[in-house]
């Protein structure tokens, strides 16, 4: 299949050169790029427990927004 992509001509200068360097064709570089991406899979999305650090005492703390800003140094 054919597509068309606009690589900007700084990073077609670089393409064009390391395809060179490596003995192959710009369309076979581009090619095992994709196909290094696709293979590589989108990473499974893993669900974070609750809580992350663990508390030694653990419980409720009613705090204001004045308390907060006490223990906690905003800028």
């Amino acid at each position: 299949m054919r597509t068309t992509v606009d690589i900007p001509d700084p990073t077609y200068r670089k393409l064009k050169s390391e395809a060179a360097q490596r003995g192959c064709s710009v369309k076979e570089l581009i090619l095992r790029g994709v196909e290094t991406q696709l293979s590589a899979g989108v990473r499974p999305k893993t669900r974070i427990q609750l809580p992350i650090v663990r508390s030694k005492r653990p419980g409720t703390l009613s705090l204001t927004s004045d308390q907060i800003y006490e223990v906690i140094p905003f800028p």
